[in-house]
This record gives C-alpha cells, sequence and structure tokens, in this order.
C-alpha cells in the first residue's frame, strides 16, 4: 500500500494504483475516508499505525464496494471507532435499493455490497465532523457525500470527481473510468 501526504493534514492511501482512502489527520486522531476494497482492513490499520495515531472514526463516500468493501473488517478491529455516512446512503449500505420519488427513475450503477456493520452516526448537509463539513454531492449514487477540510479547504469527493485517465465527473463516460490502466 503506498501512503502519501498531501498537505498538512491529508493523507492518501492506494492500492494496487486504483483503490483509495484516506486519513484526515485530527487532534484526537484519524479521521478515515472509505475503506477500499474488501481485504484491506489490516493494511489499513497498518498505515494509521506508521502514522502512529488511532483511527477514531469512519467517513464513507458513498455505499459501492470499492469504498466500503473493508467496513465490517476494520469495525471488528476497531469497534470503538464511529461510522458515519449520509442518512439516504445507509439504505444502500442496508441492502434497500429502492428509489425516493425526487430521485432518477433509473437503475442504480455500480455494486452495493451489504455489510453487517451499522452507522453510529447518520450525517446531513452542513454538519461538522472534526474539521470536516458534510457536503451532499449526489449523482454518483443517489446519497454521496463529500468532505471539505475547512482548516485548507481541502476537498475529498469520493467518485464525484476523478482526474486519473482523464477529467472526469460522475456520469461522464471514459473508456479507462475509473481505472487508469
Amino acid at each position: 500500500m503506498k501512503i502519501k501526504a498531501h498537505g498538512k493534514y491529508l493523507v492518501q492511501l492506494t492500492k494496487l494504483g486504483i483503490f483509495n482512502c484516506y486519513f484526515v489527520l485530527e487532534e484526537d486522531g484519524l479521521t478515515l475516508i472509505d475503506t477500499m476494497n474488501a481485504g484491506s482492513g489490516l493494511q489499513i490499520i497498518g498505515a494509521a499505525r506508521q502514522l502512529g495515531r488511532d483511527i477514531t472514526r469512519i467517513l464513507l463516500t458513498h455505499a459501492h464496494g470499492d469504498h466500503v468493501g473493508s467496513l465490517d473488517e476494520l469495525h471488528a478491529a476497531l469497534p470503538r471507532a464511529k461510522v458515519m455516512l449520509l442518512e439516504r446512503e445507509a439504505r444502500l449500505l442496508a441492502g434497500n435499493k429502492e428509489l425516493e420519488p425526487r430521485e432518477a427513475q433509473v437503475p442504480l450503477k455500480g455494486g452495493y455490497p451489504i455489510v453487517t456493520t451499522k452507522p453510529t452516526q447518520l450525517l446531513h448537509e452542513g454538519e461538522h465532523v472534526g474539521s470536516l463539513r458534510v457536503l451532499a454531492t449526489p449523482g454518483h449514487t443517489p446519497g454521496h457525500a463529500s468532505f471539505l477540510d475547512e482548516r485548507d479547504q481541502t476537498l475529498i469527493v469520493g467518485d464525484a470527481f476523478q482526474t486519473l485517465g482523464g477529467i472526469a465527473v460522475a456520469g461522464t463516460m471514459r473508456l479507462l473510468f475509473p481505472y487508469p490502466l
């Protein structure tokens, strides 16, 4: 797993060049954003140990498997860490793929694994989690969230935007998206 610092507060973890998650350094420990694919939990915990900090909370941008794949593994190893995501996405995480009337009535795209871990807190637009402001950024998934670190204006956007393989936003078809092979 590759570990790379971005600025003063953000650390990116990358696996196989395509799976990412992030640590946000806070006074009380690390906030982990997303959990990568299944089987990445021990590597994520190892990276936190390399930084000499504990993971105190887990935030999820959305419920696709490459973002929640190691959630159950991490929750089992870190039962005190809070698990947080937008309320709309929590239903997808529990297996409920029913669309709301206000949402585009098109089939959901991507894999939504069902996890056993239940969120300890449901988030809403504008709330703060440590230094991060919660932003609802639906599109890639109905309950997609992004997180703005108000200390330095770093924006973590999950899959709402990407630059590998060419700049694209959710819904823009790129032959290599999201894999820049």
